[in-house]
């Protein structure tokens, strides 16, 4: 039988999402980072003034408005005028190369880019960015330029009486992309009803409230930053937006700032935990710390455990759907668990026939919540692969114990998961293959404590070329697909080959696991 969440008190609709904030306590801090600081009031009407001037620019609602960009408040700020304007946000990974940033653009048929003006040169090299019908908005930090950018006027003039829409709750918000166990990145499309539900889920597995001051140290490109953000500006807690992941950054925030709330990514969070300057006062405020995207390393819990004196909660959930499964806050963290099914969710373990599996047993998660996805943008045929009878095939392996504790056993797909970021093993082996010297390559992921998984590359030579070593293979796929180039090269006489002539993927993954 299905097992199911608690149920959802409430929901909040997108539009209304700064509502209790302003409410309750207008002049107060709500978005917050050390060099800026968003009182409720300021926040809102900030977004006004954007959404009013991006459709300014000749923007329809549903057109789609793509964002390159570093965390910044600004950021959320931009997600939030989208929102209201009726655009739709395509946030970039801010790791994207140019073909990544074409693929994108490409997919979607965006019409501006919002970029930081650090980027300028991979923008240059794009073959997209040019045709874009209206251009790029030019971001740079105040602090590097006494000139104005173009979104800061966007963000500040007066757009006048410009009408806003009333965004039909069914229409597309925001697309995210994620790779898949093969080919390129696809784009997960959400709409207005599916965050709304998204976020009151989140917000109550979390137990938020107004009281809570939230620091989600990871990029608000990706759906887990974003989700964590606004879930809590949902019920008018404070958002801290941290501009990176180290210790020099996360350790005064801890400080100055005094979240209640800490959600950070593994990779991360070891850093601060064996940064010398890290302090068990530094996490006094904290009343809990999520860890997750990766699985949390037993090592990394034990030394947090002895820095901070409680330990990490970790979850489960993937850009589909959201936020899935929480050790409870208020209840029994069960150390290496996933958590139990969060508010107005669903799940089923099922084999591979799509029958239900007893406790104990290993079996593919199904979810079925009100925050799934509507599909991936532009790919109807990959969408029905995955999304069935209103259930979400999440492809990772699960076992749930007689207590309604999730355990993670894998993943079914292929994906590499590398620092939160899903990487393709098609795309760096296509990348692989455009070496002259290359004639097969087949790339898996391998477990890595820091980094959840590390992308490892089997590669053949073509007979009569020059062989390049394996360092200088990594450097060449460096440059084609930047952080999702292989860690490391193998060489292989022959390429493991199945039935149908393509790459064994499941072979390398036994091969690499054997050598280990």
């Amino acid at each position: 039988m299905p097992f199911f969440g608690p149920p959802l008190d409430s929901t909040v609709p997108l539009l209304d999402i700064l509502g209790k904030g302003i409410g309750a306590t207008p002049d107060d801090a709500a978005l917050v980072s050390l060099r800026t600081r968003w009182t409720w009031r300021a926040l809102d009407q900030a977004c006004d003034r954007l959404a009013r001037n991006l459709l300014g620019l000749g923007l329809k609602p549903g057109g789609r408005v793509a964002s390159l960009m570093p965390n910044r408040t600004e950021l959320l700020i931009h997600y939030l005028a989208c929102m209201r304007a009726g655009l739709i946000a395509t946030p970039l990974n801010y790791r994207y190369m140019p073909p990544q940033i074409d693929h994108a653009l490409e997919v979607t048929e965006a019409s501006v880019l919002l970029a930081h003006a650090e980027r300028r040169e991979d923008l240059a090299a794009s073959r997209m960015v040019g045709r874009l019908p209206l251009g790029v908005i030019s971001y740079w930090d105040r602090e590097s330029s006494a000139d104005r950018s173009d979104f800061e006027a966007l963000l500040n003039e007066d757009p006048g009486d410009r009408p806003l829409p009333a965004p039909d709750p069914a229409a597309p918000a925001i697309v995210f992309f994620t790779s898949g166990s093969t080919g390129p990145s696809k784009g997960v499309t959400h709409t207005h009803e599916s965050l709304r539900w998204m976020f009151a889920s989140c917000a109550g597995a979390f137990l938020f409230t107004r009281n809570d001051v939230v620091l989600p140290g990871s990029s608000v490109s990706h759906l887990g930053g974003f989700m964590f953000s606004l879930s809590a500006l949902s019920v008018g807690a404070r958002v801290i937006v941290a501009r990176s992941f180290d210790a020099p950054e996360i350790l005064p925030l801890l400080r100055e700032e005094r979240p209640t709330v800490l959600c950070m990514l593994p990779a991360a969070l070891f850093g601060i935990v064996r940064d010398g300057h890290a302090r068990r006062e530094d996490f006094s405020s904290l009343r809990m710390c999520r860890g997750g995207a990766d699985k949390v390393p037993a090592e990394l819990e034990r030394e947090f455990i002895a820095l901070t004196g409680f330990p990490i909660d970790e979850g489960y959930g993937c850009s589909e759907v959201g936020l899935t499964a929480l050790n409870p806050p208020d209840g029994e963290i069960r150390i290496g668990s996933v958590g139990r099914p969060i508010p107005g969710f669903t799940l089923s373990i099922r084999d591979d026939d799509g029958a239900e599996v007893p406790a104990d047993a290993d079996g593919r998660l199904w979810v079925q919540s009100r925050s799934i996805m509507r599909g991936y943008w532009g790919a109807d045929a990959a969408t029905s692969e995955v999304i069935r009878d209103g259930w979400l095939d999440t492809g990772d392996m699960m076992r749930r114990d007689k207590d309604g504790y999730l355990w993670f056993r894998g993943r079914k797909k292929q994906i590499i998961v590398h620092d939160a970021s899903n990487i393709s093993p098609q795309e760096v082996e296509e990348a692989l293959l455009d070496h002259p010297a290359v004639e097969a390559a087949g790339a898996v992921g391998i477990h890595d404590p820091v980094h959840g998984e590390d992308v490892l590359a089997y590669v053949t030579l073509r007979p009569g070329t020059e062989p390049p070593t394996g360092g200088e293979l990594i450097e060449f796929a460096r440059e084609r697909i930047g952080y999702r180039a292989p860690e490391y090269i193998v060489f292989l006489e022959t390429m493991p080959l199945n039935p149908t002539g393509k790459v064994d993927r499941v072979t390398l993954k036994r091969m690499a696991a054997k050598a280990s």
